[in-house]
């Protein structure tokens, strides 16, 4: 009964992902990467796992996931930039509820932009309760445009590119234990790179 359950949950997962294409694909990480919680694995992964039936196209999807993701990061970043902290601060108390969001929220991703500065956009990309929100902060400070475009590119690149590769070798015909293998070496990747940053601020 359960096994049936998951089974037709994962057939419209891969349905759906399928059905919206790659301009649906920005669509949805648009949203997710702005301040509205929304689950980027929920299409990446099924999106992968289409990608091993030959179904869809590695490139195409990630280059719709990575725009969609710094469109809705500049989304944040231009309303923080013209509205100011006092603004932004004033609606999330009025309206936050409705988003999921809370002044601890942004405070959180303000302090540690304020303590590792501007390239929290792109270590902050791959930080779960972070990452969605960390453009705000660099939109107060005014963060150079061109840098802050950058630094999320590369953040959202690699989490793009993590959760397809998931989904793409949990979907192929590959050997299980080299399925598990090559989803823990890029989580250990991630964490390398995190942590790499971290130790060396530390240093500094």
């Amino acid at each position: 009964m359960l096994g049936e359950l998951l089974s037709n949950i994962i057939d419209y997962l891969l349905e759906f992902s399928f059905s919206i294409g790659y301009f649906g694909t920005f669509i949805w990480m648009l949203i997710e990467s702005s301040f509205i919680p929304w689950p980027s694995e929920l299409l990446l992964i099924p999106q992968g796992a289409l990608i091993a039936q030959g179904k869809m196209s590695f490139v195409l999807v990630l280059i719709a996931g990575l725009l969609g993701s710094l469109a809705g990061a500049l989304i944040n970043y231009f309303l923080a930039f013209y509205l100011g902290r006092r603004t932004v601060d004033l609606l999330v108390s009025k309206y936050g509820k409705f988003f999921l969001l809370n002044q601890e929220k942004i405070k959180k991703s303000d302090d540690y932009f304020k303590k590792h500065g501007g390239i929290t956009t792109f270590i902050g990309r791959l930080i779960p309760g972070i990452r969605q929100l960390i453009s705000i902060p660099a939109g107060f400070s005014r963060m150079n445009l061109f840098k802050f475009c950058l630094f999320t590119s590369l953040g959202a690149g690699i989490w793009t590119a993590i959760l397809i590769y998931i989904g793409y070798f949990f979907g192929s015909n590959i050997n299980p234990t080299l399925k598990i293998l090559t989803s823990l070496v890029l989580l250990a990747i991630s964490l390398i790179i995190i942590l790499f940053y971290v130790v060396n601020k530390k240093r500094k």
